[in-house]
């Protein structure tokens, strides 16, 4: 793969939006044959690296070369256009919302001028491997999220480009689909000898990459093998097992810069790769408030987005701070009736059963997290137990009364950040907050004593009249859950509230769930996409088609998970692409990660029959069962009880 010039060559690339430096000096190669990623946040030049390399923006400084072609001229650009496959970001956007899937694919096919016999042929594999052959006559518009993506893939590579250009396709899609769309990507790249070129806002899927860039302010602040990124920043991550969090957490602040919360556990990230070192100066951190036997303590590698911050952090970039929102002391309240309660929830659409008998329970202080592909029921049970829809049968209580009857007394006990919309964007930020005060009927000392209060809490200082629509997205979704927290409610709902927020952002909310929770005794009912974010929670509840089929702690989940299948096994050989075709052919379920494979087996199952399809020079070794690995194996298992 090295020894090829590379298939794209970017040297002090440029770009600027007016005043605005979006891509500043960026050095990058793509060989030939790679699955290279662009990571990082929302306006970290991903975007317009990609449309810049794809022909269609034009750029302001430096050199560009793609095929071995510079893009100086529109000649050039249109070349290339004719050898790559461009799909845009978010869900659907290079499709025809009232076409079939068919009639998409077909469109396509004859705009890149694909000669019909060979278009036909291309679509049926495309659409087999795809599982896509089914849905062929159905409208765009009436598939999942998951779907549109894969659509969107193979109407990407319906004329076979060279190279392939993929913008943050696994935004807002469900884990289940989003490891389907790496399958199938890596499966297309190593049939077709493609090169890919794809950006995410997901840290944790950069393993399935074999090398990537780290984006940030339209710089590439470290390029390499996802192991080798780790180097950057060395450290080492401290797992606090303790049911005393709020001290602990009180303890470790003025000692480290990095730490958060983590469902029960604390995570600090300690500079320095010495992980005795490590757990020497939490341990001493924690002595002198904590009883010996109270807490446990376990040092581990960190995840790459624990690296990323830490990089930033050292660069001088400024984290966000929650310190004076954990100063005070804990009024988590406990014990009790709960705080939320579905009692077998139904609700029906016309003949379609949406939720189907759920029930469960979240206690006062308690973050539960609602967990489902798309269309599994979540958003639905959420306006039933905020009032705003009825439910067909079954009950659904909070605070202690049932919603079907409550007025606005209760009602203002509760908190809804929605998924779809939470902000008037043609507002400031102050005449949102206002105005949601005003809805609960707040006066003005305590409208003014609220928003001075938001403003703290959501780093706005400085942006009061700025309008909403104007705000990055991690500072509009908090601006969006302090106006869901303006008249002080004990019961808080978020449906999907971090979706496309970056990192940084992502924690800063976190930690402020956490602290509503812990410190003020809120319950929190939160669903997401992000299985990361489910380590966060204390409980978790799993719904598929209506049903809701798991209901435990994260922990409780993957302890079940291995026992059922054995531990997780990371694997590196020469071919994992042959390998992976050599496993599955014998009936062993492996998934490919990037230049790596993965698989559940028990030990005595790994030496029989796994190792000896690998090759002599494959290496195994264990891996931490993650969220999403227990989301993808009982929806996946489930699925194919009741196919789609």
């Amino acid at each position: 793969m090295s020894e090829l010039p590379p298939l794209i060559a970017a040297r002090g690339l440029v770009k600027r939006y007016g005043a605005t430096l979006a891509v500043n000096a960026l050095d990058l190669n793509v060989a030939r044959g790679e699955l290279f990623g662009l990571i990082g946040p929302d306006g970290a030049g991903k975007s317009s690296v990609m449309k810049a390399i794809a022909g269609v923006l034009t750029f302001d400084g430096g050199e560009l070369a793609v095929f071995g072609q510079s893009l100086v001229s529109d000649a050039a650009c249109e070349a290339a256009k004719a050898r790559l496959g461009l799909m845009p970001q978010g869900l659907g956007q290079n499709l025809y919302a009232d076409l079939s899937v068919e009639e998409n694919l077909d469109f396509f096919a004859r705009l890149r001028l694909v000669p019909p016999d060979v278009a036909a042929a291309r679509k049926d594999k495309l659409l087999e491997m795809t599982r896509l052959a089914r849905f062929r006559q159905r409208p765009m518009k009436n598939l999942s999220g998951g779907m549109k993506q894969k659509l969107g893939l193979v109407c990407t590579l319906i004329h076979a480009p060279e190279l392939v250009i993929l913008d943050e396709p696994t935004t807002g899609v469900d884990p289940v689909s989003r490891r389907d769309f790496w399958a199938i990507l890596a499966e297309l790249l190593a049939e077709e000898q493609m090169t890919a070129l794809v950006s995410t806002a997901y840290m944790d899927e950069a393993s399935r990459f074999h090398r990537v860039a780290l984006m940030h302010a339209g710089q590439a602040l470290a390029v390499g093998r996802p192991s080798e990124l780790l180097a950057h920043a060395p450290g080492c991550m401290v797992t606090v097992h303790t049911e005393a969090q709020w001290p602990a957490l009180a303890a470790l602040r003025p000692q480290f810069a990095q730490l958060g919360a983590l469902g029960n556990a604390l995570q600090v990230y300690a500079d320095g790769g010495d992980e005795a070192q490590a757990l020497a100066a939490v341990d001493a951190c924690l002595r002198p408030v904590l009883a010996a036997d109270s807490y446990q303590l376990e040092a581990g590698e960190p995840e790459l987005e624990d690296v990323f911050i830490a990089m930033l952090r050292q660069r001088g970039e400024r984290l966000p701070d929650s310190q004076a929102l954990t100063a005070a002391a804990p009024a988590r309240a406990s014990g009790g009736e709960p705080v939320i309660e579905a009692r077998a929830l139904t609700r029906d659409f016309a003949e379609f059963r949406a939720v189907d008998a759920v029930s469960f329970q979240v206690q006062p202080g308690e973050i539960f997290g609602l967990l489902g592909a798309n269309g599994a029921g979540k958003t639905t049970v959420i306006k039933m137990l905020t009032g705003i829809l009825p439910p067909s049968s079954g009950v659904g209580r909070v605070a202690g009364v049932d919603m079907r009857g409550a007025g606005r007394a209760i009602k203002e006990r509760i908190g809804y950040m929605s998924q779809a919309f939470s902000l008037y964007l043609d507002l400031t930020v102050s005449e949102n907050i206002r105005l949601y005060a005003g809805i609960y009927g707040l006066n003005r000392a305590r409208t003014q004593a609220r928003l001075d209060w938001i403003v703290d809490m959501a780093g706005l200082h400085g942006f009061e009249d700025a309008l909403a629509a104007s705000l990055p997205m991690g500072l509009r979704q908090r601006l969006a859950l302090g106006c869901a927290l303006v008249h002080q409610p004990q019961v808080l709902f978020l449906d999907e509230p971090t979706s496309g927020v970056d990192p940084l952002g992502r924690r800063q909310f976190w930690d402020i769930l956490f602290t509503l929770a812990r410190r003020d005794g809120v319950a929190l009912l939160v669903t997401t996409h992000a299985m990361s974010e489910a380590e966060h929670c204390d409980h978790l509840a799993l719904m598929f088609a209506g049903r809701l089929v798991a209901d435990a702690s994260p922990a409780a989940m993957k302890r079940e998970l291995t026992a059922q299948r054995g531990p997780l096994w990371d694997i590196r050989c020469a071919d994992p692409t042959a390998a992976l075709a050599r496993l599955r052919a014998a009936g062993v379920a492996a998934s490919a990660y990037g230049n790596r494979l993965h698989l559940f087996a028990r030990e005595d199952e790994l030496n029989a029959r796994v190792r000896p399809l690998l090759g002599a020079d494959a290496r195994c070794q264990l891996r931490p069962v993650s969220m999403e690995d227990v989301f993808v194996e009982r929806v996946t298992a489930l699925e194919a009880e009741k196919p789609v």
